[in-house]
């Protein structure tokens, strides 16, 4: 009893610990499961900001101040001024101050000067023109620079400008308009008899050039570009300071209305058709030239009122002659958002998330949700004619100079990139891995193949990064002599190891069974050996002569990029990097398939060859195609390698002589970088998504082809 009372009590305390593991294990499974699942959750749940649409909801509406008038709006709540008209012959720059607006800065001038606002690259400026036509354009403090003075702008400021306008043309002005910019101010006066554009210099005032035009031309102004844009109906004419009319216009309909955004790139232009037409800005030898880029349709009579670029997202918010606030996607022109407003506005800014509707007597501050929202599907998969390119185009451009730049994410050229990376690689390490595998698996003896498959399965033990670095360093400045060598030997190969096979087995047999194994080990070897080295000195010399060539540099002139940061350098690399994987699972397909097949194909009167042919490897295809299928999937998450060997320049092009930006290597590259919760952070997110998306796709129906296979061989 003590005996078999001693082994129950054993019994119990193992059942007890085996049950203690097995519930810890299974707690830490759970845990990585569940760690997995918010992983995904949350990288997706970045991405889906995209797909939503961006809402518009009123924060604030704030009232001018007794007898005033709104000119100019800025971002209040971030601590800017708003430029106010009045009481009397003033302007004011008022702040909130607990809720309220309070204006304590005040240009106090006669009745006599003409006071207004403009604004040039998101700066505000306070324009003051007295009645003998001396313009001053005062700049209105920014947050970091806080207003101190109650008698603003009576001294001279920092980055005044001022200049003079012909006393005589001031005095009978019936209208005018000022635009400011980088370089140049230009200003039109109009009179009953005339229209005088007078152009002035900002870094050398005394150089003004005057033009004078008819009393009625319409007349759009663009200093960034050093043009004005007549308008006669529909024929749009663009003339410079020199008054040489550069080119024209003519569009579908009547113009009606016309305004441009900051940096003169685009025109927008209102026709009677109820459309809205985009003109963007591109260089044709030498001269800035405009063309239609997209149109967008407004409702019937809708005429825009004015329109105002978001600094940093490729948006832009418009207002309507029928009180509506559009959120416009820059780059293709698809209204994204419509809101109706309580009152008819007269101008609009954006900062931020914050987007300011302002008329006369009152301003309300609307929130911009998701953000996200502003970009497309159209903008991010199809071509668009953007600022300064001549045709459409698929671009990734995330970083700019300066605000107020169009941001360029086509995701277009980042999917190329994976896509051309990893299935040249692809066609590089098949041939490689399955001549390997067919050879150790059917060909050679028990004692070669198990010295063989260790090794080259070691190889894929190499951290990508070495093999990045061996080829970023040592193979891309061999690229432009021994690039197509190289590919050369690598596209051959299989038909050589084939060649070699057969020889092999001839010599083999003809020498005594202590050299047999000698001879199937060191034959394949010296037999490649002798082959790269015909393909390295011989190679270069016929495709020179082919080409009627002196060197290799031709290979990079249609693409620009250096041959040493090409597609092909990098399939190379990728290819060898992937050949490890690919042939560990292919040649356990192959020598997986019965023995006994194999002998009843032999006692059908077949041969090797033939069994290899219509028996062995029909077998193992499924098994074949998972290994090609995981060597796809690694070579199109692979980050080290494409990020060093490439000049991660994204281009959507297939060329394999082009430069590329893999999805892997633009997120290191990119993420980093990015602002948390921006759109480009959560564009980035989307290319993640897709990223995933994919490998889990091809390595998910690579496992059941695997699965498919091992049932098929238990069967057999």
């Amino acid at each position: 009893m003590n005996v078999a009372s001693q082994q129950v009590s054993f019994l119990k305390k193992r059942l007890r610990r085996d049950r203690i593991a097995r519930s810890v294990i299974s707690l830490f499974g759970y845990i990585v499961l569940l760690t997995m699942v918010m992983i995904i959750w949350h990288l997706f749940s970045q991405a889906m900001h995209i797909a939503a649409s961006p809402g518009v909801k009123p924060r604030q509406e704030m009232p001018v101040v007794a007898g005033g008038k709104f000119l100019y709006v800025g971002d209040t709540a971030n601590g800017q001024a708003a430029v106010i008209e009045g009481p009397g012959c003033s302007v004011s720059l008022a702040r909130l101050d607990k809720g309220a607006l309070s204006a304590r800065q005040t240009l106090r001038r006669p009745c006599s000067h003409t006071l207004d606002a403009v604004t040039s690259y998101g700066q505000p400026y306070v324009v003051d023109i007295s009645a003998t036509g001396q313009v001053r354009l005062l700049p209105v403090p920014t947050v970091s620079q806080p207003l101190q003075q109650s008698n603003y702008m009576d001294t001279p400021l920092a980055n005044e400008m001022s200049f003079a306008l012909p006393e005589s043309v001031w005095a009978r002005h019936t209208g005018w308009q000022l635009a400011v910019g980088e370089q140049w101010i230009i200003m039109r006066v109009s009179t009953p008899d005339e229209t005088l554009v007078q152009w002035i210099n900002r870094s050398s005032p005394t150089q003004i050039v005057r033009q004078e035009y008819s009393a009625s031309q319409p007349i759009v102004l663009l200093p960034d570009t050093r043009q004005i844009m007549l308008i006669n109906n529909s024929v749009l004419t663009f003339v410079d300071s020199d008054n040489q009319r550069l080119h024209q216009l003519k569009l579908a309909q009547n113009v009606r209305w016309a305004d441009t955004i900051v940096k003169n790139r685009s025109v927008f232009v209102a026709l009677n058709n109820n459309t809205l037409v985009r003109l963007s800005l591109y260089n044709q030898a030498g001269i800035l030239r405009y063309q239609p880029a997209y149109t967008i349709q407004l409702e019937a009579n809708e005429v825009p009122v004015a329109l105002y670029a978001h600094a940093s997202v490729n948006g832009i918010a418009a207002i309507t002659s029928q009180q509506q606030l559009l959120l416009i996607n820059r780059i293709s022109g698809e209204v994204v958002e419509r809101r109706a407003l309580p009152v008819q506005p007269s101008g609009v800014s954006w900062f931020d998330s914050r987007v300011y509707v302002y008329g006369p007597d009152t301003y309300i501050q609307h929130e911009v949700r998701n953000m996200a929202g502003l970009s497309t599907t159209n903008s991010l998969l199809m071509p668009h004619l953007y600022e300064g390119y001549p045709a459409p185009d698929q671009i990734w451009q995330t970083s700019s100079a300066s605000d107020f730049q169009e941001i360029k994410m086509s995701l277009v050229p980042l999917l190329i990139g994976s896509l051309k990376a990893s299935s040249l690689a692809l066609l590089i390490a098949i041939p490689l891995a399955l001549g390997a595998a067919v050879y150790t698996a059917y060909f050679a003896r028990a004692r070669v193949r198990d010295s063989i498959k260790p090794t080259i399965e070691m190889l894929e033990a190499v951290p990508s990064v070495l093999i990045g670095f061996i080829a970023a360093i040592w193979l891309a400045p061999l690229a432009e002599r021994f690039l197509f060598s190289i590919a050369v030997f690598m596209v051959t190969l299989p038909i050589i190891l084939l060649f070699i096979a057969l020889v092999q087995h001839r010599v083999a047999q003809s020498v005594s069974s202590e050299l047999q194994n000698f001879a199937e080990a060191v034959l394949p070897v010296l037999g490649i050996v002798v082959y790269g080295y015909l393909c390295v000195a011989w190679a270069p010399e016929w495709l020179l002569a082919a080409m009627d060539a002196d060197d290799f540099t031709f290979l990079a002139h249609t693409t620009e990029v250096p041959v040493g940061k090409t597609t092909i350098l990098v399939a190379i690399a990728l290819g060898l990097a992937i050949s490890p994987s690919i042939y560990s699972l292919a040649e356990d397909a192959i020598s997986g398939v019965p023995h006994s097949l194999r002998q009843a194909s032999y006692a059908l009167g077949a041969t090797r060859l033939q069994t290899l042919r219509r028996v062995v490897l029909k077998v193992a295809f499924p098994g074949i195609v998972a290994a090609m299928m995981l060597g796809f999937g690694r070579a199109f998450g692979e980050t080290m390698i494409v990020l060093m060997v490439t000049g991660n320049t994204p281009i959507a092009d297939w060329d394999l002589f082009a430069g590329l930006r893999a999805l892997t290597a633009n997120l290191a590259i990119e993420l980093p970088e990015a602002e948390v919760h921006s759109i480009h952070y959560q564009v980035l997110f989307l290319t993640a998504c897709v990223l995933f998306s994919f490998t889990f796709i091809v390595n998910t129906l690579a496992e059941l082809l695997r699965q498919r296979s091992r049932r098929v061989k238990s069967y057999g």
